[in-house]
């Protein structure tokens, strides 16, 4: 094998490991309806809910969305 040949073969590869599938996209979605929800929670002055859904959004459903 060539260097050329490896080198597309690597980037091949590395490319077919950054597609977003169907369920990233859904955690994406429900990770910024969470996080819109929260902050609009926060305007309004909720101190329990809007914390909550602002920290699932950004600690637990985001990193989901990137990693799955």
């Amino acid at each position: 094998m060539t260097a050329t040949t490896r080198s597309r073969a690597t980037s091949t590869a590395s490319r077919a490991s950054l597609r977003f599938s169907r369920i990233n996209l859904i955690l994406a979605g429900a990770a910024l309806a969470a996080l819109a929800l929260g902050y609009i929670m926060l305007w309004k002055g909720s101190t329990v809910a809007a914390p909550l859904l602002l920290t699932l959004g950004y600690v637990v459903l985001l990193p989901l969305a990137i990693i799955l």
